[in-house]
């Protein structure tokens, strides 16, 4: 099994029990003024936003990058039982981008009578993708007698189904969760054109609490209409109500929200459809997770 593969199927197995709870990052802040800065974080997963009651996130998943585009070093990274922490050093004026982004193919299809699972946990069998009897289209196919049950293949981005696969239901899958970071004046953040994005009308070093702010939301480069935005506020555990605040993009892929309060909130929205983007792919499903911090007037 080559290395790729090898990464595809770790952080698979350390993303996959965090998502049946909120996976945040939550910034010491999000503006820092002067030459440079430090600024430090917490990532966990729990059932309420922002609070460390159910495992930590692994720092292997996390990036920061830079103003410029290139990837900067964390420091002093730990993880305990319940959340990771992690510092950053902000050595470049601008907006900086913190957070984790994944793409994979999810699914099943059968060949020569064998179910094939895509991304599903687990591992090949002897003769997986880089050993004898691999095979076509990066898919596993056992060396030895036919498993009784599905044989499970790591899905990478650009995985394919092999020729003469029957049965075939694979979905292409991006998931993104950033934080965004202020050092001096902010600038442009910049997006690549694929899965969910969100594209700032209003940006994030600029929201205040009782002014709305305008996110524009991209599927594939495109504005997304119909996709339904939703904001967690902080300090649930204080509450008697969870406190979300919820809006719907327009045709622009625009949607606005009216904080009803300064602190940090969880912004998530998903999409899915059944178009398929390339050939063996049978439909979309991303997400996107924007950790903002809120200004008092």
């Amino acid at each position: 099994m080559n290395r790729k593969i090898l990464l595809a199927a770790a952080a698979f197995l350390i993303a996959a029990p965090l998502q049946a709870h909120n996976v945040w990052i939550k910034p010491s802040t999000t503006t820092v003024a002067g030459e440079s800065g430090w600024v430090t974080f917490d990532v966990a997963a729990s059932t309420d936003v922002y609070n460390a009651d159910h495992r930590p996130m692994g720092l292997n998943m996390i990036k920061a990058i830079a103003p410029d585009g290139s990837e900067a070093r964390i420091e002093n990274g730990s993880t305990g039982q319940l959340r990771s922490t992690f510092d950053l050093h902000l050595t470049q004026q601008g907006t900086w981008r913190i957070g984790t982004e994944s793409a994979g193919v999810t699914g099943s299809y059968k060949l020569d009578g064998q179910e094939y699972r895509v991304g599903g946990r687990g591992g090949p069998p002897p003769g997986a993708q880089g050993g004898p009897g691999a095979a076509p289209g990066g898919a596993a196919r056992p060396s030895g007698p036919t498993p009784s049950g599905p044989v499970v293949v790591p899905g990478g981005a650009d995985f394919s189904p092999p020729e003469g696969a029957t049965d075939v239901k694979l979905t292409l899958t991006s998931n993104r969760n950033f934080v965004f970071v202020t050092l001096g004046m902010p600038s442009e953040i910049r997006l690549s054109g694929s899965g969910l994005e969100l594209e700032p009308v209003t940006h994030p070093a600029d929201l205040i609490a009782g002014e709305p702010a305008t996110f524009r939301f991209l599927v594939d480069g495109k504005p997304a209409a119909g996709i339904e935005v939703e904001a967690t506020p902080d300090g649930r555990r204080f509450r008697d109500e969870q406190g979300t605040i919820t809006a719907t993009t327009d045709a622009n892929g625009e949607a606005s929200l009216d904080w009803p309060a300064a602190g940090l909130y969880w912004v998530h929205a998903s999409f899915s459809d059944e178009t398929s983007p390339r050939p063996g792919i049978t439909g979309r499903r991303f997400q996107y997770t924007a950790n903002v911090e809120v200004m008092a007037p």
